[in-house]
């Protein structure tokens, strides 16, 4: 990096002591109440950057995400200030990839309550439900909605794909909404971006069109499900099970949930590999230092 004035930095969520480090070997870091001449912000995939906080922030030239979700970004906004937005798209893919299957196998064969039985020092099983052979259901065709279908070949006897529109490359039956897919599978695994226009799609009406065998995996974003509606369909058995990775009020997740051994709860692991973080981290600094050396962004939005 060119400019060695270190610029103030407003570090807006965790990152990991790796990251923190070389930032502030760059940058003047503030974690609450940055300055007026605020130059950068880095944040997670939550984040939340609305205009109200982009008008304090009159300096501000760049938000860099550590991660892929940026439904909490004013993009408008940004746009119209000429603030530039940057994600860390790829390098994460196969991991959240990878814990999808992860979650879809965990539910279905009950490894985690098989897990708990026997450290209690039981060894009776309760039947599994088998996880090949499955009609498997992904709504979101994006890049990890694609790894996931890649990865699923194997297990599906059918695989059927919700997305903006069909896919010819994609070997899967395409349907125009939610509620269609969830009806045509067993397994229903969501992958769709955040935001408005998936807020709580999956409802009680998807939730019912899944039915009594079926399976949920949200690897997306909490905010895609009506977590009351989920909450209430475990219960009664409209749906068999679900492994979760994303909450509505994350870290907050409710009791109802952790006490049914038919759900496999995870803390918004998707990207939490070694590797992964490493190369997020590493994409976060080089959009900086092209930023600020007046080079081309590795990836903008």
């Amino acid at each position: 990096m060119t400019n060695h004035t270190h610029p103030d930095l407003y570090l807006l969520g965790g990152v990991s002591p790796k990251l923190e480090a070389t930032l502030a070997d760059r940058f003047t870091l503030h974690r609450k109440d940055p300055p007026v001449t605020t130059r950068a912000i880095v944040g997670g995939g939550s984040s939340v950057v609305d205009a109200t906080l982009l008008d304090r922030l009159p300096a501000l030239e760049i938000i860099a995400i550590h991660g892929v979700g940026y439904d909490g970004i004013d993009l408008t906004a940004t746009k119209a200030r000429g603030i530039a937005v940057t994600t860390t798209p790829d390098v994460l893919t196969d991991d959240v990839a990878d814990l999808a299957i992860g979650l879809m196998l965990a539910v279905q064969r009950r490894i985690v309550a098989n897990d708990r039985a026997v450290r209690g020092d039981g060894w009776q099983v309760d039947l599994a439900r088998r996880a090949s052979g499955r009609r498997i259901g992904i709504f979101g065709l994006g890049r990890i909605g694609r790894a996931i279908a890649r990865r699923v070949v194997p297990f599906a006897s059918e695989l059927h794909y919700t997305a903006r529109s069909a896919k010819p490359d994609l070997a899967g039956v395409f349907h125009a909404d939610i509620a269609s897919l969830a009806t045509a599978c067993d397994v229903l695994i969501i992958a769709a971006p955040g935001g408005g226009a998936t807020s709580h799609v999956v409802d009680a009406n998807v939730l019912g069109a899944l039915g009594g065998d079926g399976i949920l995996v949200n690897i997306a974003r909490g905010s895609l499900v009506d977590e009351p509606a989920l909450v209430a369909a475990l219960q009664t058995g409209t749906i068999a099970g679900a492994g979760l990775d994303v909450f509505a009020d994350e870290p907050a997740v409710p009791d109802a949930l952790k006490a049914m051994d038919q759900v496999v709860l995870s803390p918004h692991q998707g990207s939490a590999t070694v590797d992964g973080r490493a190369a997020m981290a590493a994409l976060v600094i080089a959009n900086l230092d092209a930023h600020f050396d007046g080079r081309p962004l590795p990836t903008a939005l």
